[in-house]
């Protein structure tokens, strides 16, 4: 099969307003004694020396076991007045902008709210009502690789010619699915995301990809549905009953996955000129790196600032790839 060249047309990223720094914290809970490390974390030694993929994480991790925030400096937070559906409608209009098109011009949007608004559902109707849509909206939803995901289904769409201009709209309000108390709360920020799927020129677009299914890490993390103060349900992540699953896999999955995706895409790693890699925690982009045996200045490390947020986008000429959990 011969494709044409598909990929992101444009893109756009709207993040809360409020700034939540450690600050915070250290000032409502160390008077409470409650400021430790983030539980369940292991330390280097814990990791034994005849999986490569261990070493590589313990050592990468090992400069941030003595911050009990892990490298997390700013988080962006939703504020009382903002909302997950506020955002996403917010970088769905940004795009729409870039790509000079109007809302009539949307062929079909593909949601993926990771923590929305509505408990059980996605945000798509409530966004194509918001934006005043009148193309089909579904929701679309795989964890950490959602925007990915949502990437290779709609440039699958438009290749096959049953769409031609795909909105993709991408959030994660992590902030609103754990307890401020829960230490897991100090590596949360929140985000939306949006971008445009379209026929693109010869040579531009995306070159290959590769998922994978991430069975293995599905006891990483729990979520439970609950009622808050004013009695209204809502769902708590809470970290689970084998976190270290995480660190047991990362390197394997990061070497399949991108490797699988630029031989499908017909190029080697010397031929990519820069990398973006999801960064869940401080150390993940120095895990992967070194995974790959690429150089550090290939890539960059948004997780300081920002923490964790599960809104990756790739620009044109792109080699994606991913895991689906």
């Amino acid at each position: 099969m011969i494709k044409s060249p598909v990929g992101i047309r444009s893109l756009a990223i709207r993040f809360p307003r409020l700034i939540r720094t450690n600050d915070y914290w250290q000032k409502t809970y160390q008077n409470q004694g409650k400021l430790k490390g983030n539980r369940n974390s292991r330390s280097t030694a814990d990791y034994t020396n005849d999986n490569s993929g261990l070493r590589i994480w313990s050592q990468a991790v090992a400069p941030y076991l003595p911050d009990p925030f892990r490298g997390s400096v700013e988080r962006r937070v939703l504020s009382a007045d903002e909302s997950s559906l506020m955002l996403e409608c917010q970088a769905a209009q940004e795009v729409l902008s870039a790509a000079n098109l109007k809302a009539e011009d949307i062929e079909v949007v593909i949601v993926a709210s990771i923590f929305p608004d509505e408990i059980g559902f996605g945000n798509a109707a409530y966004l194509a009502r918001k934006l005043n849509l009148h193309c089909p909206a579904w929701n679309l939803e795989s964890t950490c690789s959602s925007a990915l995901i949502a990437l290779q289904n709609a440039s699958a769409l438009v290749q096959t010619g049953e769409y031609q201009n795909v909105l993709v709209v991408v959030s994660h309000l992590g902030s609103n699915a754990v307890d401020k108390e829960d230490s897991l709360s100090w590596f949360m920020g929140d985000a939306a995301g949006a971008f445009l799927v379209d026929s693109l020129h010869p040579n531009q677009g995306i070159l290959g990809s590769k998922i994978v299914h991430t069975a293995a890490t599905c006891e990483a993390y729990s979520h439970e549905l609950e009622l808050d103060r004013q009695g209204k349900p809502r769902m708590r992540t809470r970290t689970g009953e084998n976190p270290s699953v995480l660190a047991e896999t990362a390197v394997e999955f990061v070497r399949t996955c991108c490797q699988g995706a630029i031989a499908s895409a017909g190029v080697t790693l010397d031929q990519i000129d820069f990398f973006a890699f999801n960064t869940p925690t401080a150390w993940y982009a120095s895990v992967c790196t070194q995974a790959l045996g690429i150089d550090p200045e290939r890539t960059l490390n948004l997780y300081p600032r920002y923490a964790k947020y599960w809104t990756r986008l790739s620009p044109r000429g792109s080699v994606p790839c991913g895991t689906i959990r």
